[in-house]
C-alpha cells in the first residue's frame, strides 16, 4: 500500500535528519520529472496530469532546473 511505503520513507528521512524543505523540494522535482517524462515533454499534458496551471509548471521546471525531453 502506498501510504505504508510513504510512512517508511518519511520515517527514514526523519531518522537521517533530512530537513522538511529539502524533502519537499526533492519530492516535487522528482514527481514533476516523472510525469513530464510520461507526457513526453508536453507542458500542457503534464500540467493537466499534475492538476496545476501550465505557467506554474513552467516556473517550477525553471526553479528546479528540470530538463525537458525534446518533443
Amino acid at each position: 500500500m502506498i501510504s505504508d511505503r510513504l510512512e517508511r520513507l518519511v520515517e527514514e528521512m526523519v531518522e537521517k535528519g533530512v530537513h522538511f524543505e529539502d524533502a519537499v523540494v526533492e519530492f516535487e522535482k522528482r514527481f514533476i520529472t516523472r510525469v513530464l517524462g510520461r507526457c513526453e515533454g508536453s507542458l500542457t499534458r503534464t500540467a493537466e496530469a499534475l492538476g496545476m496551471h501550465r505557467n506554474t509548471l513552467s516556473r517550477k521546471i525553471a526553479q528546479h532546473k528540470i530538463r525537458r525531453r525534446a518533443s
